[in-house]
């Protein structure tokens, strides 16, 4: 049972559930559960059977994804506040189609999702809201697949940093370690750490640790790896 006045707050003001009435916010958190993993730890593997989603309440959660030859491909990298795993409630999937890891220490909600879709079914309101939610994922889930597309490495590194710059002072603070990038990217770390460098050389970018600050925009956009 959910009972910390801070993480029901958190929870309540979740589009998913800011629109509940509240008997039936009170029935969810009875049922809901706090997790709390330590970094590393998994929470979920690809595969087991999918009869919870969850919210981030603190912390950092890595989904992804491990093909037949034993890579592992990231998907999302869940940041506090965001939820996960609730697709799942519509699709009526029975296993989770990715693994959850945590990055940093990470305390969860866990929500039960058969009760949850059910609570759903009387409100029709907070279905379209959720709908929204999953447009504007979707939208974001297919620009990532846009990017991924290019046949070349360098221009996936460079719409990555556009996409992900601060638009106010040109950085990008990336918020996972950089091998992680490279594999949402679809390239190796050393190539992602290759193409780094000749921008750097290049007078194009400025690396300092995991932030990267953008010195030519204008040269950027029109880069072509040599």
């Amino acid at each position: 049972m959910l009972t910390h006045p801070h993480i029901v707050l958190t929870l309540r003001r979740h589009h998913l559930f800011s629109q509940l009435p509240e008997k039936t916010f009170q029935d969810v958190c009875t049922l809901a559960s706090l997790k709390r993993l330590p970094n590393h730890a998994p929470l979920m593997h690809q595969g087991d059977a999918a009869d919870r989603f969850f919210l981030l309440v603190s912390g950092q959660i890595k989904l992804h994804r491990v093909t037949g030859e034993g890579q592992e491909h990231l998907v999302e990298v869940i940041q506090p506040g965001q939820t996960f795993a609730e697709a799942l409630l519509f699709t009526q999937a029975k296993a989770y189609p990715v693994s959850a890891t945590a990055l940093k220490d990470s305390v969860l909600v866990s929500i039960e999702g058969q009760h949850y879709r059910r609570a759903l079914e009387d409100q029709p309101k907070i279905c379209l809201a959720i709908l929204a939610s999953m447009s504007i994922h979707l939208h974001q889930r297919l620009k990532d697949i846009d990017t991924l597309s290019l046949a070349n490495a360098s221009r996936r590194v460079i719409n990555f940093l556009f996409q992900e710059r601060d638009t106010v002072s040109g950085e990008v603070v990336l918020q996972v370690p950089k091998r992680l990038v490279a594999s949402k990217l679809g390239i190796q770390p050393e190539t992602f750490s290759r193409i780094l460098h000749r921008l750097v050389e290049g007078g194009l970018i400025e690396v300092q640790r995991r932030t990267i600050r953008i010195l030519c925009e204008k040269g950027l956009m029109g880069y072509q790896a040599g």
